[in-house]
């Protein structure tokens, strides 16, 4: 058993930094605007739902062969929290051994159409190429987030015939 956990990431704008409960607060205000559920459902948690979210995600899996690696974005030059990126890290049935992380992003509607998420889910991706077990990167995209799917394109997914959900399925099998 493989366990991956996260680890600090640096880029040239953005620190992705591993999640902690403290940055429930901020992350409540960054998370704030209702538009970034268009897709994903569900509503904006405030503070005090934030934090207890982030104490169970910060807890770990429950299943020790899964692990959970949760990052926020903090702006380098703004100093500030702007999005979240994540990783949930399972066993590949296919091949014993081997593991796949399924990514995912968000970043808050100030700070979108500036290649934040670009370069979030780039780091994230050579992050977890650099992760020995993990052999492949999967996210799911909704058909008509056209922003989303030019993010998984520029992190090297591609899309897949498969859904799950009412998203495609993106993928990019990491080279070893």
């Amino acid at each position: 058993m493989h366990e991956v956990r996260a680890q600090e990431i640096g880029t040239d704008r953005l620190v992705l930094v591993p999640l902690q409960v403290e940055h429930s607060e901020e992350m409540a205000r960054v998370l704030a605007e209702p538009g970034l559920h268009t897709f994903i459902g569900g509503s904006p948690d405030d503070p005090q739902a934030l934090r207890a979210r982030y104490l169970r995600m910060t807890a770990g899996s429950p299943d020790p062969a899964v692990s959970w690696c949760n990052w926020v974005l903090r702006m380098r030059d703004e100093e500030c929290l702007v999005g979240t990126v994540q990783a949930t890290v399972v066993p590949d049935s296919a091949e014993p051994g081997a593991l796949v992380a399924e990514i995912a992003w968000v970043v808050g509607t100030p700070w979108q159409g500036r290649g934040i998420a670009v370069e979030a889910a780039r780091a994230l991706v050579a992050w977890l190429a650099g992760q020995p077990a993990v052999r492949s990167v999967i996210a799911h995209v909704h058909p008509d987030h056209r922003a989303s799917a030019a993010v998984a394109a520029a992190a090297g997914l591609a899309p897949t015939d498969e859904w799950q959900d009412g998203e495609v399925k993106w993928q990019r099998t990491l080279e070893r």
